[in-house]
C-alpha cells in the first residue's frame, strides 16, 4: 500500500519523520512530499505538487494555515483516504474531500499504526 506523507521532514523530532520511520518499518511504500529537499529512508522528499499514482492514504502533517491549494492537489492525487493528524484538522477541507468520495480520518497515524488500526 502506498502512503503519501504530506509535510515530510528530515527533522527527527517531527511527527512526520516518526511516521515515515514507522510506516517504512511496517512495510508500507512511502511517498514523501514537503517543502525542504532531502532524502529519508531511501526516498526523496518531492515538492508539494508531486503527483503519484495509486496512493491509498495521505497522512497530513501541515496545519490549516498551510493548506491553501491542498483540495485541488488531493483531487488530482485521488487517494482512498486522508488522515488529519492532530493539529491539521480542517472541517471545510474534510467536508470537501468527503463530497469527492475520499474517506477522511481525524486520528494520529502513529497511534493507528501502533494499535493495528491503520
Amino acid at each position: 500500500m502506498k502512503v503519501l506523507i504530506y509535510g515530510a521532514s528530515l527533522n527527527p523530532q517531527r511527527y512526520s519523520y516518526l511516521a515515515a520511520q514507522m510506516l517504512h518499518k511496517k512495510g508500507y511504500e512511502i511517498i514523501l512530499v514537503g517543502i525542504k529537499k532531502g532524502e529519508l529512508l531511501g526516498s526523496i522528499i518531492h515538492p508539494n505538487d508531486w503527483i503519484e499514482d495509486d496512493v491509498d492514504t495521505v497522512t497530513l502533517y501541515v496545519g490549516p494555515q498551510n493548506q491553501d491549494g491542498l483540495l485541488d492537489y488531493l483531487r488530482k492525487l485521488k487517494p482512498r483516504r486522508v488522515i488529519f493528524n492532530p493539529g491539521t484538522e480542517n472541517e471545510k477541507l474534510k467536508n470537501s474531500l468527503e463530497k469527492e468520495g475520499i474517506l477522511t480520518d481525524e486520528a494520529c497515524t502513529l497511534v493507528l499504526l501502533q494499535t493495528g488500526q491503520f
